[in-house]
């Protein structure tokens, strides 16, 4: 059934909600109990799942694919504050805190989405200790990142666009036999990740690809050596 909000699928994604990282090791039966309502939906690119001061009523697994987090500065600039792929979940501070939500949440490519009732996510919270320390877990892990990226945001241009590199590869970076692979973004995600002009992103691209320190593909990113990429770093 297609909508405004995607193409309803929920045979492809019950396997997927199951599997998805933040419900490994947990009791089976809380698992099933957890996700019985989960909705899935298949979004094209482009699309906006949330809006800021939208309330919160559901939490969001991306089963496939990749968002965006968005917000906008003083001057009315859009800032991209996070990428989310695949296993990743987001839109869960809203209903816990019990207010609206604070960024916007756009898809960058196709891709699916689970939604769970919040009530059942916040059921699964106080039923469950070790999924409150797993979203606990996930809340440093991203807080780490931010605080990362706002120390180097005084750095040169080339520490910055490595940095977002390794940010990516750190959230959604995958193991390939050539080294880590992150999907190869549009220059305007990784111009508003690093706060740097997209014309010089593409320079320092050009730069990184020219040393071996990244190879670039259509669809992907490939990091050799992290450790080499980390040293760009002042």
């Amino acid at each position: 059934m297609d909508s405004k909000y995607g193409t309803r699928d929920n045979s492809a994604g019950e396997n997927l909600i199951a599997a998805a990282p933040f419900f490994k090791e947990l009791p089976e039966a809380t698992v099933q109990q957890a996700t019985a309502q989960i909705v899935t939906r298949r979004h094209p690119a482009g699309q906006v799942l949330l809006l800021e001061n939208d309330w919160g009523n559901s939490v969001y697994f991306i089963l496939d694919g990749w968002v965006k987090i968005r917000t906008y500065n003083l001057d009315g600039k859009e800032v991209t504050l996070n990428i989310l792929g695949k296993g990743e979940l987001f839109g869960e501070m809203a209903p816990l805190e019990e207010v609206p939500r604070s960024t916007d949440v756009i898809t960058l490519a196709t891709t699916m989405i689970g939604s769970m009732p919040a009530q059942d996510f916040v059921n699964l919270l106080n039923s469950e200790p070790q999924a409150g320390i797993r979203l606990a877990k996930l809340m440093a892990r991203r807080l780490r990142q931010v605080n990362r990226r706002l120390r180097l945001r005084e750095s040169d241009s080339q520490s910055r666009v490595a940095d977002v590199l390794l940010f990516l590869a750190d959230g959604q970076g995958t193991l390939g036999s050539q080294g880590v692979e992150i999907p190869n973004l549009p220059h305007r995600e990784l111009s508003s990740l690093s706060g740097l002009a997209r014309e010089t992103v593409t320079r320092v691209l050009s730069k990184l690809e020219k040393k071996g320190l990244i190879n670039r593909e259509r669809d992907v990113i490939r990091i050799p050596s992290i450790d080499a990429l980390d040293r760009l770093l002042v």
